[in-house]
């Protein structure tokens, strides 16, 4: 799995060492520069410059409504989804949130699990920085900025960030929220508009497990109490007890 997202992330490779050579010749207006011509501003990609709200939310999952929604069990992840929509797993090799397996107007839901370390284990320098877990790395790139960018690793975690977000509808409406509740925490970002909305959550259970739930509620459903009580099912797969 290693070798297959580090293969997809070749570009990626080559885009970071391009910027080591521009951040050893030139300071952080120079690399922001080049990281905008790269990946995008703040005008095409507005999330790039938003983080969540410094307040941790802490919630309580609508047990209720979890009876309610239907029980899925994939090979890496298990969750339990409400009626009216397709839910898939994803492997990280593949670009889970772009590839058009259904159609605009249908409601989906696409599941993604990594295990604990997961980040360290593909990124073993960021060690040195203090990252040593996935809800760190999470926390590193959800408060990460293109204004912000002084350095290398600042340029990074914007990277990471432009890489990681799906499509969130109009991202001047998107926002993000920090959240934790008894054996999970994390990040969602999500839209909610008359019309459509988009729901992007990056979770860690207390074990380290990574989950990231991307969600396109097409028929507007669901609420940010919802999707709590959706996440608050996530538990590993048979593949990974």
């Amino acid at each position: 799995m290693k070798k297959k997202w580090v293969k997809r992330l070749a570009t990626l490779v080559a885009f970071t060492l391009a910027i080591v050579f521009v951040i050893k010749f030139a300071g952080p207006k120079i690399l922001t520069n080049y990281v905008e011509s790269g990946i995008g501003n703040c005008q095409t990609i507005p999330i790039l410059c938003k983080v969540p709200e410094k307040e941790v939310t802490t919630f309580q999952p609508d047990k209720s409504y979890a009876q309610d929604c239907i029980p899925y069990k994939f090979p890496k992840v298990e969750i339990y989804i409400p009626k009216g929509f397709k839910v898939v797993q994803e492997l990280i090799k593949r670009p889970y949130y772009k590839k058009k397996k259904f159609r605009n107007g249908e409601p989906v839901i696409y599941l993604l699990h990594q295990g604990p370390g997961y980040f360290c284990k593909l990124f073993p320098q960021l060690i040195k920085l203090g990252i040593n877990d996935n809800y760190k790395f999470l926390t590193s790139m959800m408060f990460s900025r293109v204004s912000q960018i002084n350095n290398l690793n600042d340029a990074f975690f914007v990277i990471m960030k432009s890489i990681f977000t799906p499509d969130l509808g109009n991202q001047n409406l998107v926002k993000m929220i920090q959240f934790e509740m008894e054996d999970k925490a994390g990040f969602i970002n999500y839209t909610i508009s008359p019309k459509f909305n988009y729901f992007d959550c990056s979770v860690v259970n207390k074990e380290g497990d990574f989950f990231k739930v991307y969600i396109r509620d097409a028929r507007c459903t669901l609420d940010l109490n919802k999707v709590i009580t959706i996440i608050s099912t996530l538990s590993p797969g048979e593949q990974n007890a």
